[in-house]
């Protein structure tokens, strides 16, 4: 599984660019950032070399393909995440041949995952952190697409988005998920455990005791 990291913000990129596989932007993150947003774009491309999403912010199917032209050209690890409607879909179905990649967000239901994936997205981003805010099942919805897109082949890649916890990234992984894009504090999370601290130090209390 590939972990990409949900943020806008440059030094958070920078303490694990050597490690992370992509970088997941939205608006809300931009705002975050404080800065240019093609500036804040153009930087993150230099710090990763995989896959960097940068959403649209237009509503009409013209204006997106528009914006997300001009995005592309910044840089080759650039791609374009649109928001799922109709209108979204036309978009894709525009881009993709054009060989400019598209993740298609705010997914919150198997059939429109399944829109994504017959207009030819190169990922799909179903939320699952705001699906449980309501009290509903963001996993099963992940299995879901995930057999779907297995009952008819389909190329687009699954990424795990709006996640809350360690437990959201588990149990991605255990679902068989491609990709999993993750926040900054909950990834950090995941390096840890009270154990390894514990044996660490514990270990090297005992080192300190050998005659050397």
């Amino acid at each position: 599984m590939r972990i990409f990291l949900d943020t806008a913000l440059i030094e958070e990129i920078q303490a694990l660019a050597d490690i992370i596989d992509g970088v997941t932007t939205n608006p809300s993150l931009m705002a975050k950032a404080g800065r240019p947003f093609r500036e804040v774009v153009e930087e993150i491309c230099q710090l990763v070399s995989g896959p960097v999403s940068v959403e649209v912010t237009a509503l009409d199917a013209s204006g997106m393909v528009k914006e997300a032209r001009e995005l592309a050209k910044i840089a080759d690890n650039v791609v374009i995440k649109i928001p799922i409607g109709k209108e979204g879909i036309r978009a894709v179905r525009t881009l993709e041949p054009e060989g400019i990649p598209t993740n298609v967000t705010l997914v919150f239901s198997p059939v429109q995952a399944l829109w994504a994936a017959k207009a030819g997205a190169s990922y799909v981003s179903p939320f699952v952190g705001r699906i449980e805010d309501r009290a509903g099942d963001g996993m099963e919805l992940v299995s879901q697409i995930l057999q779907i897109y297995d009952n008819y082949g389909f190329g687009t890649e699954v990424i795990v988005a709006s996640v809350r916890h360690v437990k959201h990234v588990v149990e991605a992984a255990l679902l068989g998920a491609p990709i999993v894009t993750v926040p900054y504090a909950v990834m950090m999370k995941l390096f840890d455990h009270p154990l390894t601290e514990e044996g660490i130090k514990r270990f090297l209390a005992d080192w300190e005791g050998i005659p050397r």
